[in-house]
C-alpha cells in the first residue's frame, strides 16, 4: 500500500480485508495489516468494533481468567497489562494501583479491562520490612509484591527493636501450612531517617543494590582492552557534566571547516570491557540501567568500571567509540564516521565553569570551547527547522547535609551549556540509528509514538478554557504543539499548558521496531552516549561493532532484541518511578515541621476526590481532598478537568493559582495533605465554602450586625 503510515483505512478497505479471510482480526493485526503507526490503535479499535460488531466477543479468550504482567505505567499512573498464557491485547488494569512493571497477578478480563485477583510473588531471596515486636515478632515487609508478613523465629531478630527497618532472607515456612518465616540479616534503622528514605525505593521496587561476587571479581580483573585504535590523543577534547558527576560518558570536541564544523562525539567503550554472556553483561542487562537518588546512585556497572577504567577521566588515555560528524553552517549532516579510538581528556569541566566563560567569552578553557559553541549555534539552525517539543518545566535538586537531612529545594537552571551537550548528543545518536539502518543492521531504537487522539483533544479542551488555541486537524505535530507553548510563555498558564502537553505524550521506550521519536521530531533515533549508565546503549556499540566490523564484541545476531527492548523499558520505568517517590519523601520530610503553615501553589491536577496542587516554593506536590472543601457536592468534569460545586458554583480546575494550609506531611509515604484557603486571591467562605474577596463583609453578616 502506498498509504503514509498515519492514514487509517477507508472503511471499504477495511470491509475488503475481513472478507478476504483475515481470521480473527485484532487490533494489532490491523495495525500491522495497514502498517500503521501505534498511536492509530484507538481509532483503528474503534472502526473495527463498528465494521465487525463481533470482534469483541471473538477477541476473549477461552476462559477470562488468566495470567497477567504488568508491563507498563501511563504518564498519568495507570497500569497496563499483558496476557501471559493466552493471546491478546494489552488492557489497563483497574482497582489496584500498587503492582510494580514486572510484577504477575491472576487476572479476570472485564471487557477492555483487567481486574486482579491475585499476586503471583516469587519467594525473594531477601526481603526488607519493618520489624514488629511480639511472640512471634514479625517483619512487615515494604518489598513491593509482597503482602504478607514474615515470623521472626525467637533467636533470629539480630537485635532489631520495634519499629526498624531491617533486612532479611526468608528460611522457610513453620510447617506445611505455617507462615512464612524468616531471620534479620542487618538493621537498617528508622524507616523514616534521611539515610533510610532511598534505601526503602530501592527495596519496594526491587532494583538490584549488590553485586555478586564473581561480578565484583570480574570488574577488578578488568584491564585496559589492546588491539588497533586511531590515536586521538592530539585532539583536546573535554568532558561537560554535573559538578559531582563521578562518571564520565561522553567527551566532545570541534573544529570548523571550510563550509560548517567537523564534531567529535567521543563515547566510553563499555562494549570492550564488558562482553556479551559474561557475569559483568549478565549483571549490567538485569539492572538495565544505573538509578540515581538524591544521596547515592544504584549503579549499572561496578565502579572499578563506571568510575574509574570506563570513565573519561581527565588527563588519562580512555578507549572510546568515536562519532565523527560533518555539519554544514546549517546544521546538516554532511558525512558521518564511526571508529574506534584513543583519548585523553583535557579537562573535566562542570556546566556551571563552562556558563561563565561562555557569558564572558573568555577563560581558561575558551580556546577549546568556543569552536563547540559555533558549532552548536549551527546545530541551533537545525533544531528550529525541525521544531522538537519545548517543553519548559522545572527540574528539582534535593540538597543534603552530611547526614542526610534536607537543608534545601532548588530548581535546576537550563543553562546554553546543557542545551550544547544535549544537542552534540542528539546528533551522535541520530548519525548512529542511520548508520545502521544504512547497514541494514538489528538495532534497539528509542522511539516515542505520536499522542492519542483522545489526550489531545482533551489537551485541546484545556487550552481553549485557559483562552488559547491548539492547532486541529488528522495529525498532530510538533509545532502545533510548540505553537501553543508559545502563546502561554509568559502568562498565568504557562507551567498549566506545559504540564498538560506532557501529560498527554506517549511514553518514550526501546523497540526494534522503528516508529520514529515524535517528541524530537525524528525519524531515527538510538541511544548510544551514554553506555556506562545505560544497557541500550551498550547494545547500540554492539551492533555498530558488528555492522563495521570493528571487532569481535559486537552482537552475535542469536540475540532477542524485541525481548532486551521490553526490559530495558521496564526497568527505566522502575528507576523512574523508585526517583520519584524518593524525591516526594525528602520533600515531605522537609515539610514535616511546616505543619499548618499557609503556602500559594497552583492546581496541577484534578480528580473526583479532590485537587492536586504543586507549591511554588519547593515544588512539591499535594493533595486537597474534595471532603474538605465543604459541605458542597461536586461535580468532576473529566473532559475540562474541573470539579464544580453544585450550591455554590465554585470552579476548581487546572492552572488556577491557590493558597493552602498544609495540613499533613507523611515521610514514610511522601505524602502531603493540603486544606484549601484561597482560589485566585479569593478567600473562601468558612460556611459555604464559595469564594468571597478577603477582608468583604457578606450580605448575611451585614444583615445580622
Amino acid at each position: 500500500m502506498s498509504r503514509k503510515r498515519h492514514e487509517l483505512p477507508s472503511e471499504a478497505e477495511l470491509r475488503d480485508w475481513l472478507a478476504a479471510g483475515a481470521g480473527r482480526p485484532t487490533v494489532k493485526d490491523a495495525l500491522k495489516a495497514f502498517n500503521l503507526k501505534p498511536g492509530l490503535k484507538a481509532d483503528m479499535k474503534r472502526m473495527l468494533d463498528a465494521a465487525y460488531p463481533k470482534r469483541a466477543a471473538r477477541e476473549k479468550p477461552a476462559s477470562p481468567i488468566g495470567i497477567y504482567e504488568v508491563s507498563d505505567v501511563t504518564p498519568d499512573g495507570d497500569l497496563i497489562a499483558r496476557p501471559l498464557d493466552h493471546e491478546g491485547d494489552e488492557a489497563p488494569l483497574i482497582s489496584r494501583t500498587d503492582l510494580g512493571p514486572g510484577e504477575r497477578f491472576l487476572g479476570r478480563r472485564d471487557g477492555q479491562s483487567v481486574r486482579l485477583i491475585r499476586r503471583l510473588a516469587d519467594v525473594p531471596d531477601k526481603i526488607a520490612g519493618i520489624f514488629r515486636e511480639g511472640t512471634p515478632a514479625r517483619i512487615v515487609p515494604i518489598t513491593r509484591g509482597h503482602t504478607s508478613d514474615w515470623a521472626v523465629p525467637e533467636g533470629m531478630e539480630f537485635g532489631a527493636r520495634d519499629g526498624e527497618l531491617v533486612e532479611a532472607e526468608p528460611i522457610g515456612k513453620a510447617g506445611r501450612f505455617g507462615a512464612a518465616r524468616a531471620r534479620v540479616l542487618s538493621r537498617i534503622g528508622d524507616p523514616s531517617a534521611p539515610k533510610a528514605v532511598s534505601l526503602t525505593a530501592i527495596w519496594q521496587h526491587g532494583i538490584p543494590n549488590q553485586f555478586p561476587d564473581d561480578v565484583l571479581a570480574a570488574a577488578e580483573a578488568a584491564e585496559m582492552p589492546k588491539g588497533k585504535r586511531e590515536d586521538l590523543t592530539h585532539l583536546p577534547f573535554v568532558t561537560i557534566d554535573p559538578a559531582d558527576a563521578r562518571d564520565h560518558d561522553d567527551a566532545v570536541y570541534a573544529e570548523p571547516t571550510e563550509h560548517g564544523h567537523r564534531c567529535f562525539v567521543a563515547i566510553a567503550d563499555v562494549a570492550a570491557f564488558v562482553r556479551p554472556g559474561t557475569p559483568l553483561d549478565r549483571e549490567a542487562l538485569k539492572r538495565g540501567n544505573s538509578t540515581y537518588f538524591p544521596d547515592r546512585v544504584v549503579p549499572m556497572l561496578p565502579d572499578r568500571l563506571s568510575g574509574d577504567l570506563c570513565s573519561l577521566h581527565e588527563g588519562v588515555d580512555r578507549p572510546v567509540m568515536v562519532a565523527e560528524i560533518v555539519v554544514d553552517s546549517g546544521g546538516r549532516r554532511q558525512s558521518v564516521r564511526i571508529f574506534r579510538g584513543l583519548i585523553r581528556s583535557r579537562a573535566s569541566l562542570a556546566y556551571e565553569t563552562v556558563q561563565t566563560e561562555y557569558d564572558a567569552g573568555q577563560g581558561p578553557n575558551w580556546p577549546i570551547l568556543e569552536p563547540l559553541f559555533k558549532a552548536w549555534a549551527a546545530l541551533k539552525k537545525e533544531r528550529a527547522t525541525r521544531q522538537p517539543l519545548n517543553l519548559d518545566l522545572p527540574e528539582r535538586k534535593i540538597i543534603l547535609d552530611d547526614a542526610g537531612n534536607v537543608t534545601d529545594i532548588r530548581f535546576r537552571d537550563h543553562l546554553p551549556a546543557h542545551q550544547l551537550i544535549e544537542d552534540f548528543m542528539i546528533l551522535a545518536n541520530v548519525a548512529v540509528a542511520e548508520e545502521l539502518l544504512a547497514k541494514k543492521k538489528p538495532q534497539i531504537f528509542r522511539v516515542h509514538a505520536e499522542p492519542d487522539r483522545e489526550r489531545i483533544k482533551a489537551l485541546g479542551d484545556i487550552a481553549q478554557a485557559s483562552g488559547m488555541v491548539l492547532a486541529k486537524g488528522q495529525v498532530i505535530r510538533t509545532e502545533h504543539l510548540n505553537r501553543l507553548l508559545k502563546q502561554a510563555d509568559e502568562t498565568e498558564h504557562d507551567e498549566l499548558i506545559n504540564m498538560a502537553v506532557l501529560r498527554s505524550m506517549a511514553q518514550a521506550v526501546y523497540s526494534p521496531d522503528n516508529i520514529g521519536h515524535f517528541g524530537l521530531a525524528l525519524r531515527n533515533y538510538a541511544h548510544f552516549t551514554s553506555p556506562i549508565r545505560r544497557y541500550s546503549d551498550l547494545v547500540t556499540h554492539r551492533a555498530l561493532i558488528s555492522a563495521l566490523g570493528l571487532g569481535d564484541d559486537g552482537l552475535k545476531g542469536d540475540e532477542d532484541l524485541m525481548q532486551i527492548a521490553d526490559h530495558l523499558s521496564l526497568t527505566e520505568r522502575r528507576s523512574m518511578m523508585a526517583e520519584r517517590e524518593t524525591i516526594d519523601r525528602y520533600l515531605a520530610a522537609y515539610m514535616a515541621d511546616r505543619v499548618g503553615a499557609e503556602m500559594d501553589g497552583r492546581i496541577s491536577g484534578v480528580q473526583k476526590f479532590g485537587l492536586f496542587v504543586k507549591l511554588d516554593e519547593t515544588g512539591a506536590d499535594g493533595l486537597v481532598p474534595v471532603r474538605s472543601i465543604g459541605d458542597d457536592f461536586f461535580r468532576y468534569d473529566e473532559r475540562t478537568q474541573s470539579l464544580t460545586g453544585r450550591a455554590s458554583n465554585l470552579r476548581l480546575t487546572l492552572g488556577q493559582r491557590v493558597r493552602v494550609k498544609l495540613a499533613e506531611a507523611v515521610p514514610v509515604t511522601g505524602g502531603l495533605m493540603f486544606d484549601l484557603i484561597e482560589v485566585e486571591g479569593r478567600a473562601l467562605d468558612t460556611r459555604r465554602k464559595s469564594p468571597v474577596k478577603r477582608g468583604a463583609v457578606t450580605r448575611r453578616r451585614r444583615t445580622k450586625k
